[in-house]
């Protein structure tokens, strides 16, 4: 993810600024403040939200007007229009105009698992932000895959010449949109876990908030 020399400021300052909420035991240590970046704040995102919150956020523009799109399969151009919509929540950088906030649940999800990697990983980690950065990361390389998959049938319904070609492939984004928060219950063991194939961002909410509280952070 390429971030400019302003980008970069804002990130630092916005870093900055949770550190100083943290409590002073907690002030030192770089593994919250990556925890914070996915969770509380981020420098370059809409309004300075946490990657997570904007991956969430982001999702639902393209979960709804997936739904949209739905309504009236025989519509080819109305399902063109809601896939160009989805896929700029998914991808702003492949489509200009759409109703997302210009991030992007692709870039969103990426910073995710490039920031709490980076805690988990980081010296300062106790167990259980290292247990749980697998968990969220795993959850949020889920919904990198799903975004991808979403961004390459939504270019194909653009292209479609037919609303009997558009539709089934309206039908895929759907279950995918969804599946970016909801997740999936790849081994039908009727429970959706965080595992590589299952989890989504609701998940990946579901263990920064555990991740948050075992540090003492609320959550």
């Amino acid at each position: 993810m390429r971030i400019t020399g302003a980008g970069t400021a804002a990130a630092l300052a916005a870093a900055t600024a949770f550190m100083v909420a943290l409590p002073a035991a907690a002030q030192q240590s770089p593994a919250h403040a990556h925890m914070g970046h996915v969770a509380d704040g981020f420098g370059n995102t809409p309004e300075g939200a946490g990657l997570l919150p904007t991956a969430l956020s982001e999702a639902a523009v393209a979960r709804q007007h997936a739904m949209l799109a739905l309504r009236n399969t025989e519509d080819l151009d109305a399902m063109k229009r809601h896939a160009g919509h989805v896929l700029h929540a998914v991808d702003p950088s492949r489509i200009e105009q759409g109703p997302g906030a210009g991030y992007g649940v692709l870039r969103a999800a990426a910073g995710v698992v490039q920031h709490i990697e980076m805690a988990g990983a980081h010296e300062t980690a106790s167990d259980n932000i290292a247990t749980h950065a697998t968990h969220v990361a795993t959850s949020a390389k889920n919904v990198i895959q799903r975004a991808e998959g979403i961004a390459a049938l939504a270019d194909r319904v653009m292209s479609a010449t037919s609303a009997a070609e558009a539709a089934p492939l309206m039908e895929e984004i759907a279950e995918l949109a969804d599946r970016l928060i909801a997740g999936h219950d790849a081994n039908g063991d009727e429970r959706i876990g965080w595992q590589e194939g299952e989890g989504g961002l609701e998940q990946a909410e579901l263990h920064i908030n555990l991740m948050k509280r075992g540090e003492g952070m609320g959550g």
